[in-house]
């Protein structure tokens, strides 16, 4: 599995702390609007809205903002006007890194990831530098625990997934944005343990890191993660899971 998916596990098991001090909270509802924007507000037909409103309820975030957080997004409802900003550069080691960002206000946001990325030893590239290295993809992570691989296998592929990836603890499953759905909601009806799902930037090859490097490298996503207006920062890092349990212990 990529170093991203492994990160985005255990970042994925901090969200309840996140979600007590509200800053979930914030980057959802800046995600439902900007979606909303851009695809319109029928989450049937906007699998980027429909995830962003998955996050939202997973937080237990009450229907009523999400209601208005989609209705400010199709300018149905006055609110602060967001964009989407896209940032690519380079991570200790090499390390690509895909930024995306919402915010109101784009030079003050472009200034302070710069800087974030200096900081930790990274470095702003221009726009394209690495983006053709990812593809966006939905991404279900499913608990190998007791799982019946063949099981799982035949299910999610059914149900139209393009890849399923086996680590030591859980099970990847790949899937085109138009499948993410489907095949998340045959996983849920067939009592697979789902550990997170979501429409990410999946990295076509990795770099394997190690020692300093890895630690710098975690520091750095750690630290642009930490910013108010950055909402995923994806990357093609891959460090093996005993030295990521190790780092972030």
């Amino acid at each position: 599995m990529s170093g991203h998916s492994k990160w985005a596990g255990i970042k994925h098991k901090k969200a309840k702390v996140d979600a007590q001090r509200g800053r979930i909270f914030t980057r959802v509802i800046r995600e439902i609007t900007v979606a909303a924007r851009l695809g319109g507000g029928d989450p049937v037909g906007n699998p980027r809205l429909r995830d962003a409103m998955d996050k939202a309820k997973a937080a237990n975030m009450p229907q009523d903002n999400i209601i208005r957080a989609v209705k400010k997004g199709t300018g149905e409802l006055e609110g602060v006007s967001y964009e989407e900003c896209i940032y690519e550069g380079y991570g200790p080691g090499g390390v690509a890194i895909f930024l995306e960002a919402v915010t109101d206000n784009r030079n003050r946001t472009t200034a302070e990831v710069r800087k974030l990325l200096s900081k930790f030893g990274g470095s702003m590239g221009e726009s394209g530098c690495v983006g053709w290295m990812f593809n966006k993809k939905g991404l279900i992570q499913v608990t190998a625990k007791g799982v019946d691989e063949e099981h799982l296998l035949a299910v999610a592929l059914e149900a139209g997934a393009e890849d399923v990836r086996i680590g030591e603890q859980s099970f990847e499953i790949v899937t085109d944005l138009k499948d993410f759905g489907a095949v998340k909601t045959a996983l849920t009806q067939g009592s697979f343990p789902i550990e997170q799902a979501e429409i990410t930037m999946v990295p076509q090859s990795t770099i394997r890191l190690e020692g300093k490097v890895a630690e710098q490298v975690l520091r750095l996503i750690d630290g642009l993660e930490e910013h108010d207006d950055v909402q995923h920062v994806y990357a093609n890092f891959d460090i093996p899971e005993e030295i990521m349990a190790a780092l972030t212990a």
